[in-house]
C-alpha cells in the first residue's frame, strides 16, 4: 500500500508545497523528464465555487519542481464539452500563475491524439498526457450527478478529445473511466478538497472542508475520497474496476495516512444528500454527456420544477420520437426541446417553465 499525505488549512500554495516536500515527490520525475500538471478545469468557474482546482495548487507544484531543477513543466487540460478551455483557464486565474512561473498552458481540445488499446477497446488519448515524464493529477473532490463523485480517476477524462468524451457516455462511464486510468497511470495525485461542491460537479454550492491530500496510487486516493464522502463501493464502482484493470489498489487503512498537521481546520463531510437522485426522478437518461446532464440538474434545482412529462436526455435517443420534453439536440424528436449541444441551464429552465 502507498502512503497518503494529508494536510489541513486554507492556503493552497503552501499546503501543496508541504505535501510535495514531505513526500519527496521529486524522486518520481525521470532524470531529465518533463512534468505535466493536470488540474480540474471542467467549466469556466472560479475555484471558490467548488468546481475547479485552485490556482495555488498549480503554483505550489511549479515552485517545488522548478526549485528541484525541473525545467520542462506544463499545464494540460481540456474543459468539458460545450465550454472553452482558455476561457475557463483565465476564470480560474491560471493565466497569471503560468505567466509568473513561465510555464506554458496547453488546451487538450487542440492536442494530437494517439489510439491506445485498453480493457474496453481502443481509446483516443491526448499525446501530451501520454508523453509526460510525470503526469501530476490535480483533481477536486466533489459530487457528480452521474457517478456520485469525481476525484483522481474521473479527472483524467479531461485528457480526451471531445469526441472521445462523448463516446465514453455511450459505454456507460464506469468501465471507460477505469480503463483510461489504467492507460495513463498518473504518477502523482494531489487532491484539492478545500471547498469542493459535494453535489454538483459544476459547482455553485461549495462546502468548506479545508484539506488536501497526496498519493501515488490514484485508485487508493479515490477509495479514500469515497470514504470521506460517505459513499459505498456500490455507489462508485469504477474504483474497483480500476483495480481489476491493474491501475492500483481500491482500498486504504488508517495506517496509510500521514497527517502533516492537526485536523483542527477541517470540516466534516456531510452525508450524501441524495439531491441529484431526487431531482432526476422523472428523467429518462440514455448515454447523456456530463455537461448536458449537469445543466439539466442545475435547471431542475434552480427552478424547483418537476414536470409530469418525462424528460429525455442522451445520445441514445437520437432519431426517435419521444413523448415528453427533450434536453439537447440528441432529443429533438420530442414535442418540445431545449436544443443545443449542450443546452445551457437557462435554456432548459425556460423549457421547464413553459411546460410546468
Amino acid at each position: 500500500m502507498s502512503d497518503i499525505y494529508q494536510i489541513y488549512g486554507h492556503d493552497a500554495h503552501e499546503m501543496t508545497l508541504k505535501l510535495l516536500e514531505a513526500s519527496h515527490a521529486i524522486r518520481l520525475v525521470p532524470q531529465g523528464g518533463s512534468v505535466a500538471l493536470k488540474p480540474n478545469l471542467v467549466i469556466a468557474s472560479a475555484p471558490d465555487n467548488g468546481a475547479t482546482t485552485h490556482a495555488g495548487v498549480l503554483s505550489g507544484c511549479m515552485e517545488y519542481f522548478q526549485a528541484h531543477g525541473v525545467t520542462d513543466i506544463s499545464v494540460i487540460e481540456g474543459s468539458w464539452v460545450g465550454d472553452e478551455t482558455m476561457r475557463a483557464m483565465k476564470c480560474a486565474g491560471y493565466d497569471r500563475v503560468c505567466a509568473r512561473y513561465s510555464v506554458p498552458f496547453y488546451d487538450l481540445k487542440k492536442d494530437a491524439v494517439r489510439k491506445v488499446k485498453t480493457a474496453v477497446g481502443d481509446i483516443d488519448i491526448c499525446c501530451r498526457a501520454l508523453d509526460a515524464g510525470l503526469l501530476v493529477n490535480l483533481p477536486v473532490l466533489k459530487g457528480h450527478c452521474q457517478t456520485a463523485m469525481t476525484c483522481a480517476l474521473k479527472n483524467l477524462k479531461g485528457c480526451l478529445p471531445d469526441r472521445e468524451k462523448r463516446h465514453f457516455h455511450t459505454m456507460g462511464l464506469q468501465r471507460p473511466i477505469a480503463a483510461l486510468a489504467a492507460a495513463l497511470k498518473p504518477g502523482l495525485c494531489i487532491v484539492d478538497s478545500l471547498c469542493g461542491d459535494l453535489v454538483f460537479e459544476e459547482g455553485g454550492t461549495p462546502v468548506q472542508t479545508n484539506r488536501m491530500f497526496l498519493g501515488t496510487d490514484a485508485v487508493q486516493i479515490d477509495a479514500y475520497a469515497r470514504a470521506l464522502m460517505g459513499l459505498s463501493p456500490e455507489d462508485v464502482p469504477y474504483i474497483e474496476l480500476a483495480e481489476r484493470f491493474g491501475c492500483g489498489r481500491a482500498s486504504w487503512c488508517p495506517e496509510d495516512l500521514i497527517n502533516l498537521n492537526n485536523p483542527s481546520d477541517a470540516a466534516a463531510y456531510p452525508r450524501p444528500s441524495g439531491k441529484c437522485a431526487s431531482l432526476t426522478r422523472n428523467v429518462r437518461e440514455n448515454q447523456a454527456c456530463s455537461a448536458c446532464f449537469a445543466n439539466l440538474v442545475r435547471a431542475l434545482y434552480a427552478t424547483g420544477l418537476h414536470p409530469r412529462q418525462p424528460l429525455f436526455i442522451g445520445q441514445g435517443w437520437q432519431g426517435q420520437s419521444l413523448d415528453g420534453l427533450g434536453i439537447g439536440k440528441c432529443c429533438c424528436g420530442a414535442a418540445a426541446c431545449a436544443s443545443g449541444c449542450p443546452p445551457t441551464a437557462e435554456q432548459i429552465a425556460k423549457l421547464l417553465q413553459e411546460h410546468a
